[in-house]
């Protein structure tokens, strides 16, 4: 892969280069590569400096540049950026409650989103963290096949964090 820092035309130093091109490769003077670029209209980049002598190519090297540029924009067109999504539950959370936020969690879901379901414990509830267990399984059942447990429930301080991703297609 070539970078943009390559060294170009008169920037490269070497007496001899190695000159890759469709026909072949040929060990040849710099100077004799470069009066070839010249003569096709076209720039003398240095492939691979580190290898003895370094490799050489004939190309419009702007052309490069631009068509790298396009696949580069291209390439993160197609990326989909995952968001991480925060559901806060509470050890005495009612049934209808539970509901609603499995239901915010099921569409957060189907958008390709991560969840992250956090129980807050405060006070006399950290005496009973497998109550917290409980609300926790029971908000996995009310998901279903929408996600699938990334991370289990898991105590940290006065937290239980789980995180769940959506479902492979």
């Amino acid at each position: 892969m070539i970078n943009k820092n390559a060294n170009l035309n008169e920037g490269i130093r070497e007496k001899e280069i190695r000159l890759v091109s469709d026909e072949g490769s040929e060990i040849i003077s710099t100077r004799a590569a470069l009066d070839m670029a010249i003569e096709k209209d076209m720039d003398l980049v240095m492939i691979s400096p580190g290898a003895n002598p370094p490799v050489c190519r004939i190309m419009d090297y702007n052309k490069f540049l631009y068509e790298q540029s396009k696949k580069q924009k291209e390439m993160k067109k197609n990326q989909k950026i995952v968001d991480l999504k925060e559901i806060r539950l509470s050890p005495t959370i009612e049934d209808h409650d539970i509901d609603v936020k499995a239901n915010n969690a099921k569409r957060f879901l189907e958008n390709e989103d991560k969840v992250k379901v956090t129980i807050r414990f405060r006070g006399r509830q950290n005496a009973n963290t497998n109550v917290g267990y409980k609300v926790m399984q029971d908000f996995v059942d009310r998901i279903g096949e929408a996600g699938v447990v990334e991370k289990p429930a898991k105590l940290e301080g006065n937290n239980m964090i789980m995180i769940m991703a959506p479902k492979k297609q």
